[in-house]
Order: C-alpha cells, then structure tokens, then sequence
C-alpha cells in the first residue's frame, strides 16, 4: 500500500507540475508579448496589450499556490484543494462568459473553447490525481 500511495503522490506531482508549466508558460506568453494575444481577445493597441500583460500577471498569482503542493501533495493537501477549487472557478467562470456570450464574437468563442478546455483538464487530472492519493493512503493502525 505504501508503494502505491508513493506512485499516487508522483502521479499527483506530474498532474500538477504539468498544469503548473502550462499555466506559467501562458502567463508568460502573455507577458512578453502581448501583441500576439490581443485579437484572441477582440482587443488592440496599447490598452488591449495592457489587458493581456494583466491577464498574465494573474496567471502568475493564481499558480503562487503549486509549488508546495507539487512539492509534497500529502502534507500540503489543503493547497492541492486550493488549486482544483481555483480550476473549477476558472472553468466555471470561462464557461458562463462563453454560454453568454453574444452571436458575432467568433475570436473572442475561440479563446474561450480553449480557456475552457485547458483548465477543464488540468481540472479533470487533478480529480483522478486526488482520488488515487485517497485510495492508496496508508491508514494509520487502529
């Protein structure tokens, strides 16, 4: 049982140090250079590039909370929880701003879909990561 929960703490690490470097790698993206990024939003000029360089500054805030949780996702549970609560807002939120979102905005849907499903499967791993680190937990004798 111990092998196992070993392997389920790794499975978990990998799950959220993937998640991690695609979350970081668009925040960057977004940072360094916004320009390419500003019409996926319906945006221009220095204002639209203003608003993706925020939008990844956020994306770095928002990940601030997976390095301890890659680091030991048992001991730091409650960061692992953190993380998928703050998974599912962002698939939560992505979806009701694309289900309402007017007809004529076929960019502005595009990046939605992929806000989406990015985050619905970092979202998905994370459940599947969590359930096994439950299964395979050693229980402490009675």
């Amino acid at each position: 049982m111990v092998k196992a929960y070993s392997a389920a703490l790794w499975t978990t690490r990998l799950v959220l140090a993937v998640v991690f470097f695609w979350n970081v790698s668009c925040a960057l993206a977004f940072i360094v250079d916004p320009a390419a990024y500003v019409a996926g939003f319906e945006l221009a000029g220095v204002a639209g590039e203003v608003l993706v360089r925020g939008m990844g500054i956020l994306f770095l805030m928002w990940n601030a909370t997976y390095p301890l949780a890659i680091w030991h996702p048992g001991r730091y549970r409650h960061l692992l929880l953190i993380v998928m609560v703050q998974q599912l807002i962002g698939v939560v939120g992505e979806t009701w701003m694309w289900l309402t979102l007017p007809p004529g905005h076929d960019a502005l849907a595009l990046t939605g879909q992929r806000f989406i499903l990015f985050d619905a499967l970092g979202l998905a791993l994370m459940v599947i990561a969590l359930v096994f680190m439950a299964i395979f937990k050693p229980r402490s004798p009675a």
